[in-house]
């Protein structure tokens, strides 16, 4: 049995912001069950994270879906 690979929604939260992003999970063959990250994925994802610190607006919208904490 090979490995299965699909698209995947995740949340990345930093600050004011929340950025849906798409990434692709891998199910090892080993363990189908579980849904995996590669490490550029993770990698990948710490670089939104660090741009969503730097307030980074045109780099956040290219990338996903961005949300901002309001105040109320």
């Amino acid at each position: 049995m090979s490995e299965k690979r699909e698209k995947r929604k995740r949340w990345v939260q930093r600050g004011d912001y929340a950025i849906e992003v798409e990434v692709e999970v891998v199910y090892p063959a080993d363990s189908p069950s579980e849904a995996c990250l590669e490490p550029a994925t993770v990698r990948w994802l710490d670089e939104v994270a660090r741009k969503a610190e730097e307030r980074d607006l045109q780099f956040l919208h290219s990338v996903g879906r961005v949300f901002q904490a309001v105040t109320s």
